[in-house]
């Protein structure tokens, strides 16, 4: 079947969401402990409508199923400032049975092209632990290990700020 890249509808949310609830706790189980991940996993295992239908989130399907997902924002995560020239890169993901087949790489280039296009000078990722070496990959530098409030409770998740250029 051939692999389809689109801009996330609406319609995408509960598909997005399921990707999400059915990978993250297989994708990051390897680096973080059980603590971390019982009270994290509730609240970022779930898609955000608003970010889902922004314009500038993406899917990648096959078939009709959503195998990967993940877009990028002006605004920093949380309704953060805008800074000019900076894009955030936002609530990436590939399935868990389809990781290393390029499929988050092939999301990431176009998502990347269209920051730039868009005005966007660098990118910066709050990215998991898990996800750090991806980011690496795609020219991403590892600039600080942050501990990211997470929800209305302040929950605080381990993460690496990462920046790259476009």
């Amino acid at each position: 079947m051939t692999l389809t890249r689109r801009v996330a509808t609406a319609r995408d949310v509960a598909a997005v969401d399921a990707l999400l609830a059915r990978s993250y706790p297989v994708l990051l189980k390897p680096d973080y402990p059980p603590s971390v991940l019982v009270t994290i996993l509730p609240v970022i295992s779930r898609a955000q409508p608003a970010l889902v239908t922004c314009g500038t989130y993406h899917v990648v399907e096959e078939g009709g199923e959503i195998l990967a997902a993940g877009g990028w924002t002006r605004g920093a995560p949380g309704g953060g400032t805008v800074t000019p020239g900076l894009g955030h890169i936002r609530h990436v993901v590939t399935d868990h049975t389809r990781t290393r087949e390029g499929l988050g790489r092939r999301l990431m280039k176009d998502i990347m092209e269209e920051a730039q296009e868009a005005g966007q000078t660098r990118l910066e990722a709050l990215s998991t632990l898990t996800a750090e070496p991806f980011y690496a990959a795609l020219g991403f530098v590892s600039l600080e290990r942050v501990d990211v409030p997470i929800g209305p409770a302040g929950l605080r998740f381990p993460a690496v700020r990462m920046e790259a250029p476009l």
